[in-house]
């Protein structure tokens, strides 16, 4: 008997999905029982790890010691982290500054009714100014045409400005096509920090937010994040990145390998005051940084760097998890290496040169401990190098990490109560099993130990785009590392599997190197198929056609009539949101500004 049939009337905006998004609750009672259930793995896998009767021999044994140690402390710090995290930063005082954020009283009477991006903003019934700047170096021009008509349509009133240190004439008149100002130096000294403190020396806000070229910001930008600054000693306001381009195996790992931290991590430190900056989709109190000298120009991290500076000087820093822009994540081997090799030299920076745990850091301890998670990070991702030498010690040596007497099954028991359970973890708070992430967690080990020796010998970073890439560069140059273990892992799996035949019995160590060489092969699978790509490169309407699918959940900017035909828009009914035509920036305001 056929079922029958209803007619879902659509109510407002929402379909199930998005409306099961919206109302879904980041900090479920099942994701806080997965979070304590994976503690207790954790922790009856180090119990088992360190029982001397389990002991091995001592090679081995070390490898995987210190590996596990590392990751077994960060996992431990981690779920501490994410059960912290489920205190919204939103009290009293935001909500009721934030339903007063515009006087509609006044809106009316200027005739901006349909203007909200010339909305005065209030904060404590008085008028502050903002400015909104957007980093330029070298990125297409239709990234930053897209960003900087979405930032001059952001409600509330505020300036919009280019930072160009591409030093483009292209952009100039970008900027001048779309009227917003344009700020370009002879010099790249400082690299983006440089590039915002010498607009801040030319600017005047009060706040001022930062977005990189490639990421898009919503209209309710500035109405989500000024509120908080209702409290005098917030520094910053961070909000998540957040990409549209997961259209491959590397910017689909690269993005959801950020996922648990922007969604969990971030909101998890605002517990200890420790919630740093990320570099774009935030806006700052041109004050706390005039307190600390400008944005940090002494490492290419100067996003974490500058939240250490803030909170050594007793600022409060808010990261709220709500999507305010959207970006691109790396797309090639390339990119991700370069991003990688820049976040993590600047981590290791701060181990090495700057303690957390040291007495001379103005640090509160919960700060102390938050910065040194930071600072050593990235040694989780140096970690799964040392498993990988586990075991071809057993295939080519018969040196074994635990005693024989311990049967697999024990082993796989205590093993899984730690791995399966992150796995479960992340499977449950980004939707499914993501293979890419495993994939890009495991290869990355080269990029890592890189950086560590970079952050070592004081090597100065070279600023890269996310994104960008030499042309026609083959990411095999980029990967080295990765194929010369790939292939000792192909060798020693095919020896082990032909020592195996021989015996009739199939040995934990073969079964464990062929899934690392599996796992080494996919990546080795990626590149072919992105060195494929260059070679046969998609036409354009193609690639857009991809990206506008990834990006179905990014928030169509509204941009008024007026606007239009300079953007090259239809027009539609639409709600209005433009740039700043305010009477002291018209006509007059598209300047370029040029200093060493």
């Amino acid at each position: 008997m056929a079922k029958p049939a209803h007619d879902y009337a659509r109510v407002d905006k929402h379909v199930p999905v998005t409306r099961r998004a919206e109302t879904a609750n980041p900090y479920s009672p099942v994701m806080i029982l997965i979070s304590l259930i994976a503690t207790l793995g954790i922790l009856l896998y180090a119990q088992f790890l360190l029982n001397p009767a389990n002991r091995g021999d001592f090679l081995p044994y070390a490898l995987v010691i210190t590996a596990e140690t590392i990751l077994i402390t960060h996992a431990l710090l981690a779920m501490w982290t994410i059960l912290s995290g489920a205190k919204s930063p939103r009290d009293f005082a935001f909500h009721e500054s934030q339903s007063a954020i515009f006087d509609k009283r006044a809106i009316k009477t200027r005739g901006l009714k349909g203007l909200p991006h010339l909305w005065p903003i209030l904060l404590n019934g008085t008028e502050i100014s903002v400015d909104v700047f957007i980093t330029v170096y070298g990125e297409e021009r239709s990234k930053i045409r897209a960003t900087a008509a979405a930032a001059m349509a952001i409600k509330g009133k505020h300036r919009t400005w280019i930072l160009d240190d591409g030093r483009s004439d292209d952009v100039q008149a970008l900027a001048e096509e779309l009227g917003c100002h344009y700020i370009r130096r002879l010099s790249s000294n400082g690299a983006k920090a440089g590039n915002i403190n010498h607009a801040l020396s030319i600017t005047r806000g009060e706040f001022f937010c930062v977005f990189d070229a490639d990421f898009v910001p919503k209209p309710e930008f500035l109405i989500e994040t000024v509120p908080f600054f209702v409290n005098s000693n917030v520094a910053f306001v961070q909000t998540p990145q957040t990409y549209g381009n997961l259209i491959n195996m590397v910017s689909r790992g690269a993005g959801y390998m950020q996922a648990v931290f922007y969604k969990f991590i971030q909101p998890g430190r605002n517990h200890f005051n420790a919630a740093f900056c990320v570099g774009t989709n935030v806006i700052f109190r041109r004050a706390a940084i005039n307190d600390i000298g400008g944005i940090y120009t002494d490492s290419k991290s100067e996003d974490v760097w500058t939240s250490l500076m803030l909170h050594e000087r007793g600022w409060k820093t808010i990261y709220i998890p709500k999507t305010l822009a959207v970006g691109d994540a790396p797309e090639t081997i390339e990119a991700y290496t370069k991003q990688q090799l820049r976040w993590a030299t600047g981590g290791f920076e701060i181990m090495l040169t700057h303690n957390p745990l040291s007495p001379r850091r103005k640090l509160t301890t919960d700060q102390r401990i938050m910065y040194l998670v930071t600072a050593t990070h990235y040694l989780t991702g140096i970690a799964p190098a040392l498993l990988l030498l586990v075991p071809p010690l057993e295939i080519f040596f018969d040196l074994r990490p635990v005693n024989l007497s311990i049967d697999v099954t024990t082993w796989l028991t205590f093993y899984a109560g730690f791995y399966l359970m992150q796995i479960l973890l992340a499977f449950y708070t980004l939707g499914s099993f993501r293979w890419e992430v495993l994939m890009l967690a495991a290869v990355s080990f080269p990029i890592y130990a890189q950086a560590l020796v970079n952050a070592f010998a004081g090597k100065e970073q070279k600023w890269h785009v996310t994104g960008s890439t030499s042309k026609a560069s083959s990411p095999f140059n980029f990967m080295i590392p990765q194929i010369v273990v790939f292939v000792f892992l192909l060798l020693s799996s095919a020896i082990a599997i032909w020592r195996d035949m021989g015996n009739s019995q199939l040995t934990l160590a073969t079964a464990w190197n062929v899934t690392n060489t599996f796992i080494l092969g996919s990546f080795m699978i990626v590149a072919c198929r992105e060195a494929w790509r260059i070679k046969h490169p998609k036409p354009r309407a193609t690639r857009a056609r991809q990206r506008a699918e990834s990006a179905e959940r990014m928030t169509t900017v509204a941009v008024p009539p007026e606007l239009e035909s300079t953007l090259g828009l239809q027009h539609t009914d639409e709600p209005a949101a433009a740039r700043d035509l305010s009477p002291e920036t018209a006509p007059h305001h598209q300047r370029e500004v040029v200093s060493s």
